[in-house]
């Protein structure tokens, strides 16, 4: 049975909200290392009906005037590197990449987000910004940086650069198996290093090191002082989750709801209990935004207080100690 929600436009003060939060894809950091806000500028709603049923589809809005979509907070992850700041060429191994969205190395999947830190990868630092997008086309350099990042021998789309962090999409037309990344600044090459792609790597985006992103379906935030509460409809922000109907383009952002293929596969989790598929409206692409995966679900009405929560496809999990503020 279809659910319609219509969700009210968000109120300036809910615009406020999502600029606390930060977005994952500047990758800004304060002095401390905690993230710094990036400007959600509104909260669009688009509406597909897929196999009958109508999915309401919330959509972030970025720093950037027209791209919607804003991801969250960047946790630094990874070992100290070695001090090469004499040497000129970009540094990075292996164990310093991680996925954007859960912070944790060894976690990645076609379409899904990856940051690079280490030294010398940019002698600039910048985001993507509209000015980088050209008919609905996102870049593989980023204007006046110089940085291209191939994976396995594909340019993948730029979001953002500085000397120490590179965050960026792993082309969607890529398979699971072992894979190279290797940046380039200016025609200098760092090392190909080696890295493994699953079909999927499901990681719900964070507020912080043990809070998810999650919206009301008004489109406010979910936070300990606007819990959510039993049997409301969430919506919950992902990366990683695998393939869609129809599928994600490369360099494209995508302009319609496109869910999961295995849908019957994907699952939520609260407290290590599946919730009841029939909740879960919609998993899949969020218009206006590559790579940014949305899930509509409506909680179960005994939902525990500030439930672990965690997504599955498949037998891979997100990763655990995640939790939604809930009351």
């Amino acid at each position: 049975m279809g659910v319609t929600v219509t969700p009210k436009p968000p109120a300036r003060a809910m615009n406020s909200e999502f600029r606390r939060l930060g977005s994952k894809l500047s990758g800004k950091c304060d002095k401390a290392g905690a993230p710094q806000s990036a400007v959600a500028k509104k909260i669009a709603r688009s509406t597909s009906t897929t196999q009958g049923y109508t999915q309401a589809a919330w959509i972030f809005s970025t720093l950037i005037d027209e791209m919607a979509a804003a991801l969250l907070a960047a946790l630094v992850f990874g070992p100290l590197l070695a001090d090469t700041s004499a040497t000129a060429g970009p540094y990075y191994t292996a164990d310093s990449i991680a996925n954007t969205a859960a912070s944790v190395a060894g976690f990645y999947a076609p379409n899904a987000f990856i940051t690079i830190y280490g030294q010398n990868l940019a002698y600039v630092t910048r985001q993507i910004t509209t000015d980088d997008i050209h008919g609905g086309l996102l870049p593989t350099v980023l204007i006046g940086t110089g940085v291209r990042v191939l994976v396995s021998q594909i340019e993948a789309n730029i979001y953002y650069v500085s000397p120490t962090q590179v965050n960026l999409l792993v082309p969607p037309l890529l398979v699971a198996g072992p894979a190279t990344v290797q940046l380039v600044v200016d025609g200098r090459a760092g090392p190909p290093v080696n890295i493994t792609l699953g079909p999927v790597a499901p990681a719900l985006f964070q507020e912080d090191a043990r809070t998810v992103v999650a919206t009301h379906a008004d489109g406010s935030v979910i936070t300990a002082a606007s819990p959510a509460h039993g049997g409301e409809i969430v919506v919950l922000y992902a990366s990683g989750l695998g393939a869609t109907a129809p599928p994600a383009i490369k360099d494209q952002v995508p302009k319609a709801a496109a869910p999961l293929v295995q849908m019957s596969d994907f699952r939520v989790l609260l407290n290590g209990v599946t919730v009841d598929p029939s909740r879960v409206f919609y998993a899949g692409v969020a218009p206006g935004y590559a790579g940014l995966f949305q899930i509509n679900v409506r909680l179960p009405d005994d939902a525990a207080p500030n439930p672990e929560i965690r997504i599955g496809c498949g037998d891979q999990l997100s990763p655990a100690q995640r939790f939604l503020p809930l009351q």
